[in-house]
Order: C-alpha cells, then sequence, then structure tokens
C-alpha cells in the first residue's frame, strides 16, 4: 500500500467511525483508537503535505485563526418564523394556507425548534465548501474554520446528493457539554456561561478554531435550498438528509391534520425536559415542497411554516422605577427598570411597558412585585402585578404629559397607542436616533461609525442631521474623545463609500416614518427615482402593491417638509444614489401595469421565484389568492382544482407559462 493509499484508507475508516459515533450514536471503535489512528493520520499528512486534504478528518482539530469574519451574503435568503402561542392562531394560520391553496390537501411536517445559532452550509459536490452565519438573513459571517471543527458537520457527503445545495441548521451545545464547561470555568475561578444558546453563538465567533474543537457543539439539520433537489416534501428532504451524513433529530412527524400537529406540541412541551438539548418549541411546516412554492413569504417569512412557541417561562421581581424612552419617531416608551431576575438563563434588568394604556389596564405601579416573562422567550415582558405585595402607601402611575428629553408638551393622536413629541428638529434622542437610522447596517451601513460616535458627534455640534455626515473632516475628527487618526481616517472613508449604497437602501435610511425596508424597495421599484416620488400624490401611491393609507400619508408629509427636502438636495450633491441603476431598470416595463396575477401550479421554463419577477418587473402586481381583482391565472401542473373552479367561476382567464412569457415579450 502506498503512502496516498494508507493516508486515504485512514481517513475513510475515521469518517466511518466519526459518523457513527456523533450522527448515529453508535460508535464501535473506543476514543483511544479512535485518537490513536488520528494521530497516526496527523503525522502522515505533516510528512506529506502534497497529500493535504480541506475534508481530511484531522480539520476538526482546529487550529485555523481567524480575525477578521469576512461577510458573505446569503445566496437564499435565510427567513425568519412566524410565531404562535395558542391552538386558536394555529388554527388560523391552517386556514389562511387553505384558502391560499384553493382548500387542497394538506400535510404538515412537526420539528422541535431547538435553541441555537442558526448556520447556512454550502455543499459543492459533496464537500463542504462554506459556513455562513444568519445575521441579518441577507448576510452573515463566514465561519468556515470553526464549523469544520463540529463533528457533526460532515466534510464529505455519501450517496445521491444534489451538485450544489445550502443547508439550513442550528449549532446547539448539548446540556451535558454546557455544564461541563462551566464546572471547569468555575473551578479555574471565571465566571460561568449563561446560557447553552449565547455561548453556542460565540463559539462560532472565536478567532482561534481549536478553542472551538474543544466545545462539544453539534449541528441540527431542518432545511435545505437550492436547484435541482431530490426530493419534494420537507418529511423526504430529512431522510435524505440522513443518508447523506448529517444529524438530522428523530422527533419529526408527519401530521394530517392541525389537531395531530397540537398533540404532538402538548406531548412535546413535557417530554422537552428529558431532551440533551434546550429546545423552546415546535416548528409546523407544509410538507408539499410543490405547496411551499405556491404559498411563497411574506416580507419576513415564509406562509408554509409557524413556530408554535411553547408556554414562556415567567418570574417574579421589584419594579423599581419607570422612566421613559424617546425614539427617533418620537415616540415614547415606558421601561420597566426591574431587581435583577434570572429568566430562560439571562438576567433581566428592563422590560418595555408599550404604552399609557398597557400601563393602566394592568394598574402597574413603582414598588410593585411584577410577574415577568420572555415574550417568544426573547423580549421581556410584564403580564401582571401581585396584588398581595403592593405597599399600603403605592399610588396610580400617572402617565408623563412633557417628553424626558426637551421637555416638549407630548400629543398623543386619536386612534393612536403612542405618545409623542413633536420637537423633531430640537429633541437630541430623535435627531440622533434619525442619524443612528441612516448608518445602520440594513441602510448605508457605514463602516467605522457606530450609536456612540453619532452621540460624540451631535454632542461636539458637527452633526445635525445626516447629511453633515458627508462634509465632516480628519482635522474635525481628531481632537475627539478616543478617536485616533486610523478610526478618523475609517470614519471618513465608510462616510465617502456609503455613495454607492443603492437607491432603495439610501430610501429606507431616510426615516420616513412606516417606510421599512420592504416598503423602501417597492417604493423604489414603483418610482425609479426620488424625484418622482416626491412629485407622487396619496392617490397615486395607494396604487402601489401593499401601499395603504398610512404609508402614502406618511411619505407625502414627509415630502411636505422644507427642511427633508433640503438634505435630500445635499445627499444629492454628495453623489448620494437616488435613482434605480440602469442594470436594475434593465429589463423593467410597464406592460403588465394594472393588472394582478395569481402563479398556481409547477412550471418547466422558469420557477415559480423568477415568474413572480417577471410580473413585478414589467409592472404588475401578483397576488395569493383568486378574487374579481385578478386579471389573469397563470398556471402549471398540479395547479389546484379549487382554484381551477373559483377562477372559471369569476371568469378569470386561465393561462399557460408560455402565454404568459409571450405576452411580456
Amino acid at each position: 500500500m502506498t503512502i496516498k493509499e494508507k493516508i486515504e484508507a485512514l481517513r475513510t475508516e475515521l469518517r466511518e467511525h466519526n459518523h457513527r459515533y456523533y450522527v448515529l450514536d453508535t460508535p464501535t471503535i473506543s476514543d483511544f483508537e479512535f485518537d490513536m489512528k488520528l494521530k497516526e493520520l496527523q503525522a502522515l499528512e505533516e510528512q506529506n503535505p502534497e497529500f493535504m486534504d480541506a475534508t481530511s478528518p484531522t480539520v476538526r482539530v482546529g487550529g485555523a485563526v481567524t480575525k477578521n469574519f469576512e461577510t458573505v451574503v446569503h445566496e437564499e435568503r435565510m427567513y425568519s418564523l412566524d410565531n404562535s402561542y395558542s391552538k386558536e392562531e394555529l388554527l388560523d394560520w391552517e386556514k389562511r394556507v387553505l384558502r391560499i391553496l384553493g382548500n387542497s390537501e394538506v400535510s404538515f411536517t412537526c420539528e422541535l425548534k431547538y435553541d441555537g445559532a442558526s448556520i447556512s452550509l454550502t455543499y459543492e459536490n459533496g464537500e463542504l465548501l462554506r459556513g455562513v452565519t444568519r445575521g441579518d438573513g441577507f448576510q452573515g459571517d463566514d465561519v468556515t474554520a470553526n464549523i469544520r471543527t463540529i463533528k457533526s458537520v460532515p466534510l464529505r457527503l455519501q450517496g445521491d446528493f444534489p451538485p450544489k445545495f445550502h443547508i439550513r441548521a442550528e449549532i446547539v451545545l448539548p446540556l451535558d457539554g454546557f455544564d461541563k464547561m462551566n464546572q471547569e470555568r468555575i473551578s479555574n475561578g471565571e465566571d460561568p456561561y449563561m446560557n447553552p444558546r449565547n455561548t453556542a453563538a460565540g463559539s462560532l465567533k472565536l478567532q482561534d478554531s481549536s478553542l472551538v474543537a474543544e466545545r462539544p457543539l453539534e449541528c441540527l439539520l431542518y432545511g435545505i435550498t437550492g436547484k435541482n433537489l431530490n426530493f419534494s416534501t420537507q418529511y423526504e428532504m430529512l431522510s435524505k438528509a440522513k443518508e447523506w451524513g448529517f444529524k438530522v433529530p428523530e422527533a419529526a412527524k408527519l401530521c394530517k391534520s392541525t389537531s395531530e400537529v397540537m398533540e404532538f406540541v402538548e406531548y412535546w412541551d413535557t417530554e422537552r425536559h428529558n431532551l440533551p438539548y434546550e429546545t423552546d418549541g415546535v416548528v409546523v411546516k407544509v410538507n408539499s415542497y410543490a405547496q411551499q412554492e405556491e404559498l411563497g413569504y411574506t416580507a419576513k417569512a415564509p406562509r408554509w411554516a409557524l413556530a408554535y412557541k411553547f408556554k414562556a417561562e415567567r418570574a417574579t421581581t421589584l419594579l423599581k422605577e419607570i422612566t421613559y424612552q424617546v425614539g427617533r419617531t418620537g415616540a415614547i416608551t415606558p421601561v420597566a427598570n426591574l431587581e435583577p431576575v434570572l429568566l430562560a438563563g439571562t438576567t433581566v434588568k428592563r422590560a418595555s411597558l408599550h404604552n399609557a394604556d398597557q400601563i393602566a389596564k394592568l394598574d402597574i405601579r413603582e414598588g410593585d412585585t411584577v410577574y415577568v416573562e420572555k415574550g417568544g422567550e426573547i423580549i421581556p415582558k410584564i403580564i401582571g402585578v401581585d396584588l398581595s405585595n403592593r405597599p399600603v402607601q403605592s399610588s396610580a402611575t400617572v402617565y408623563i404629559k412633557y417628553c424626558p428629553e426637551c421637555g416638549t408638551e407630548l400629543n398623543r393622536k386619536a386612534g393612536e397607542a403612542q405618545h409623542f413629541c413633536p420637537n423633531e428638529t430640537g429633541c437630541p434622542p430623535q435627531i440622533t436616533g434619525r442619524i443612528q437610522h441612516f448608518i445602520s447596517r440594513k441602510a448605508m451601513d457605514i463602516e467605522g461609525l457606530g450609536s456612540e460616535t453619532v452621540e460624540l458627534l451631535f454632542k461636539e455640534g458637527l452633526i445635525t442631521n445626516y447629511a453633515d455626515l458627508y462634509t465632516l473632516t480628519k482635522e474635525q475628527l481628531m481632537p475627539l474623545e478616543r478617536m485616533a487618526e486610523k478610526s478618523a481616517e475609517n470614519l471618513i472613508n465608510g462616510v465617502a463609500a456609503s455613495i454607492n449604497i443603492p437607491f432603495e437602501r439610501v430610501l429606507f435610511g431616510l426615516g420616513i416614518r412606516y417606510v421599512g425596508e420592504t416598503v423602501a424597495k417597492k417604493l423604489a421599484k414603483a418610482y425609479k427615482n426620488i424625484d418622482a416620488l416626491m412629485a407622487a400624490t396619496t392617490t397615486e401611491l395607494l396604487s402601489v402593491d401593499e401601499i395603504g393609507d398610512r404609508i402614502a400619508e406618511s411619505v407625502v408629509n414627509f415630502f411636505k417638509e422644507e427642511k427633508n427636502i433640503e438634505i435630500i438636495d445635499r445627499l444629492k450633491r454628495y453623489g448620494l444614489q437616488f435613482s434605480l441603476t440602469e442594470e436594475q431598470l434593465e429589463g423593467q416595463t410597464e406592460i403588465l401595469k394594472g393588472q394582478t396575477f395569481v402563479v398556481s401550479g409547477v412550471f418547466e421554463k422558469v420557477g415559480r421565484a423568477e415568474l413572480k419577477k417577471y410580473i413585478e418587473d414589467n409592472g404588475g402586481k401578483v397576488s395569493t389568492s383568486i378574487s374579481s381583482k385578478t386579471s389573469y391565472v397563470v398556471a402549471g401542473a398540479n395547479m389546484g382544482p379549487s382554484k381551477k373552479e373559483k377562477a372559471d367561476k369569476l371568469g378569470i382567464a386561465i393561462i399557460s407559462e408560455d402565454d404568459f412569457l409571450n405576452m411580456i415579450q
């Protein structure tokens, strides 16, 4: 046997043992025997570097050091999940699903929602190419070196896998491993970690991969995205992924109705406490991929999936003081400052009280003993008061009348829950809040500039709005506290680079009330440039897909303000992008303007997402359900019979994929 053959034989044997131990939980050799074989392989690879392989079991040991984690754009967006907390909400979701699918028969896959750090793993030709954190769903950090050290992440696949695809998984820290890590930290005189989820997430960002290799992290698969996948259902995908070498939790179950889903939820709400990992709910997914594709996505989440959260953990603590925060829009948020209490693995010191109505409804007072929950086990909220412990001298909370920052009298419009400070141009948190929003990652993403620096620049009188950022000089910045020459240069360069940010993100960064990231994209696409948008009337804005009265009114009012026009004029002069690029405009027409399409079935020439993009690029509107406002139904194979029946009943034209493609040529 040659050296190369011996190395390959050892690698094959160690991969098999690794899979048996960490994925199948059926080891056939001792840890000592495994370690001896691994050391033998390491020695052979060191002596024969020409045979090095990125998928070798030796890379599990780690050693690579990453100083800066590169930001990588996800090829397929990582969406969030909508949450549900009751059977009624689950039933409402099912009704929406059935309505969109035209009451077709639907089955569901139920999986436990493990509490860890979401990751996207890209495989090409059966080998791990890249591991990227979820980030904001659009882009994340490349943590490939650290991912390679996790034993349950296969570096090379087996079986009939597609040429390229993306695994969606949760990196978790088993409870036993977490406890052992904390015992070791305590014995070393260090503070213990707070909870497994945060520790798992933090592990992925350690610079030294050999430290990650020492932590007993595991990778639990829950999804796959990509083209030409050789399965048609979620449940089938889980089975296939297991054959390829991934660790797939055994708890998944195929359910034919929401009553079966609830049985699954109720069973695991109790049984989860016997699991080796933390879990906070059940993820319910429409099983059929064809139906998933038909249901599509909202701006933030898939319509075909829902997270049913287990009952939140609750604690009691003392409400010491109620303070008030001012947001960038002038909205006032009351905050409960609490005696610190441990809740769901984290120490909670503050909780939102939302608005005056919520305080009055629960009769919340300073000095009360309150019940605190984590809404969705993330955001702490007060859900009630222990009246038996209320102090004798207690008095009802009187909501503030004046802004805590600038002293301006607050106002509250009819129908709105929150109070607002109307002093937009003179209230410091509103001014700095708008600038902080402008520089944020999803807006201008200005490198070298953070929230604290914005506060400092405002305090020093160097900026009073976001246009002022583009006139800053290094000489102005150098005298500032904690501002060295290099950091001043980085800030100036970051501001200069932001002029290349595309129009839709600049529009989002302007901070128009109710214009979020998705609405900004729709407005940019509909109006092409800022001048056309500024000239739009409320009626014209209402004709844009998903733009309602509140958004339209807010946009019109924003551009009525002379100070906003002046700032935009300045930003234009500084070179910011206030129109779609030629590349973005390419292929866009008004051929389908005023027409609404429903897309149903499976298509041969273009994917459903591409077909919907063609509709929108040519001025049309995509709807999920058939109504009297529908212009055409674009039908592929396996179109739901009830959808066809409804289209026929309403006299809606049903066209083929070819008919549609001819329509836009």
